[in-house]
């Protein structure tokens, strides 16, 4: 039996507009009622993920920043994975870079970041990874911002030092994903699904890629995996 279930935000129960899915709400407040842990999973920040919990009505256990940060429960304190500096040693070479070409570059949220740098997708993918080829970074786009991180930083192994931390393994978990930041998460849990937006990679790696896209995608997957809610029952149970 599922335990727990571990989603990403953007793309996965949001809309092409990113709009949160109401209905995607709706199953994450039911599975909560009935004693399934929830974890929001993004590469966002801290501070946005605590907002997030409380306001879709969650226990507040969270994977910030692509698996940088993570936090058991409102009162618990965050652990952070990975080393900034880095990130900001390369960032500087990038800035440097571009500015000759006349382009400036825009961090997003950086004094609230406390493992990784994100900023907004202005540049060439590729010509980033060329400038840095030879520094220990690991550059991800997420196709809504870039990110630079420690090369050992992602969502799945963090997932399994906060399913430790729980009580829990990876095997407990269903994880919903559509991403390239999330695939390593979907390679740990015990059931890895990808919405059917989802990244190519990131439906190689998925046990399962649902027919809806986005938000609707995430329902049909929960409603799959926790049958009883087609049945109308109390407590959900794994269905595979």
């Amino acid at each position: 039996m599922l335990k727990a279930l571990v989603c990403d935000i953007d793309g996965t129960m949001t809309d092409s507009h990113r709009r949160i899915n109401i209905g995607a709400i709706e199953c994450i407040r039911r599975l909560v009622d009935t004693g399934v842990e929830v974890v929001l999973a993004s590469g966002n920040t801290a501070c946005f993920m605590d907002a997030v919990c409380r306001m879709i009505g969650t226990s507040g256990i969270f994977i910030a920043e692509n698996g940088g940060v993570y936090r058991i429960g409102y009162e618990g304190s965050l652990h952070l994975e990975g080393d900034q500096s880095r990130c900001w040693g390369a960032f500087r070479i990038l800035e440097n870079h571009f500015r000759d070409k006349g382009i400036v570059l825009q961090l997003y949220s950086d004094r609230y970041r406390f493992t990784d740098l994100a900023f907004a997708r202005t540049v060439p993918i590729e010509e980033i990874k060329d400038v840095l080829s030879g520094i220990a970074i690991k550059v991800v786009d997420t196709e809504y911002a870039i990110h630079l991180q420690s090369p050992e930083i992602n969502k799945g192994l963090t997932l399994q030092r906060l399913a430790s931390d729980m009580g829990l393994t990876p095997a407990d978990f269903l994880a919903i994903g559509d991403s390239i930041n999330d695939l390593e998460m979907l390679e740990k849990a015990g059931i890895g699904v990808a919405v059917a937006n989802a990244h190519p990679r990131t439906r190689e790696v998925a046990d399962w890629i649902t027919q809806e896209k986005y938000g609707d995608g995430m329902v049909e997957a929960i409603k799959k995996y926790y049958s009883t809610f087609s049945r109308g029952t109390d407590q959900p149970q794994y269905s595979p």
